[in-house]
């Protein structure tokens, strides 16, 4: 077994603990236990160990709601609960580009669905990689020492507490709207004269020049139901044993809908690039050290406890990124 090393400082219910390993937050294991489980670096091989360029896999997860937590000093925000559902990878994928460079991406699927809702070419593509049909697939890109076997499973501590993430997922749909609601416009004045328009667009083009509407003019139309990215979510909260991801903030669709969650690019790359200048205290948020890599499986959430919390201050929802 794969093992990884993260190290975080972490509040977990009801054990506390400070700056240490992840997989060896539990009560330690008797001597017993140790001889029958012995495994060491030396005889599995060194493990892999993330770096700043490395890009790590994203995972399917599933909206279940929002709630609400607390900090330490009493201030309330919103969070978005989202589960990882038999996650699971189906392929590695290493593609030629034009460039002479390669282009790698690991394939995962999501939430098991019966064979016989699943058209024969799927089912033979999940028969490849052995694993139970899925309800969802993506593709995330990778780095080269990123791929994973075909068939791992993938857990919510893939995040590790205090980190930020990049949630994709499709809006409620709104149907046809006008520009008011749509846009965000004034409107015209509510007023004596003005008859039925005081909702209405206004001008939309110009006289004689130019004489057309530019393309890309805000005007009424389909509103929602197109896929929206919303960046820099804190992971405040996971649940190893519900696999359930704790984000702060809100979430784009409606609940029990697929929502493709992966490492914030515009954290990561910031991270980057203080590791280029030798700012390893920067690399990567306050309070996280180090990242599951290549990724959080489930033997690794059987190691931790069941509920680990971001520090304190990192749950406060007026702590910017930094």
């Amino acid at each position: 077994m794969l093992r990884t090393w993260v190290i975080v400082r972490c509040k977990t219910v009801p054990v506390v603990c400070q700056a240490r390993l992840l997989h060896t937050s539990l009560p330690a294991r008797s001597s017993a236990e140790e001889a029958t489980t012995s495994t060491t670096p030396e005889t599995q091989g060194e493990p892999k160990k993330w770096t700043p360029k490395s890009t790590r896999t994203g995972l399917i997860a599933v909206k279940r709601g929002m709630t609400s937590m607390w900090n330490d000093q009493g201030v309330k925000f919103p969070v978005t609960i989202l589960q990882v559902a038999d996650c699971q990878v189906t392929k590695n994928i290493k593609v030629p580009k034009p460039d002479h460079t390669v282009y790698h991406a690991v394939q995962v699927a999501a939430v098991n669905k019966p064979a016989k809702a699943v058209t024969r070419q799927m089912l033979g593509h999940f028969k490849k990689a052995n694993i139970s049909p899925k309800r969802y697939v993506k593709e995330f890109p990778v780095t080269s020492d990123a791929h994973l076997p075909v068939g791992t499973t993938l857990s919510a501590i893939h995040f590790v507490p205090g980190q930020y993430v990049d949630c994709v997922a499709t809006s409620i749909g709104k149907g046809f709207q006008g520009t008011m609601k749509k846009w965000g416009f004034g409107g015209l004045a509510a007023s004596h004269g003005v008859s039925v328009s005081h909702r209405s667009a206004g001008s939309t083009g110009q006289h004689q020049d130019p004489g057309r509407v530019f393309p890309g003019k805000k005007m009424a139309g389909h509103m929602g139901g197109n896929q929206v990215t919303v960046q820099n979510l804190a992971v405040v909260r996971v649940d190893t044993s519900l696999n359930l991801i704790y984000v702060r903030g809100a979430v784009p669709g409606v609940d029990d809908a697929p929502v493709y969650v992966r490492d914030a690019k515009k954290i990561m790359a910031q991270g980057k690039a203080y590791a280029a200048k030798g700012r390893t205290d920067k690399i990567l948020p306050k309070g996280v050290d180090d990242l599951p890599f290549p990724a959080g499986t489930e033997e690794l959430a059987k190691t931790l406890p069941s509920i680990i919390e971001a520090p304190a201050y990192r749950r406060s929802p007026f702590v910017p990124p930094e």
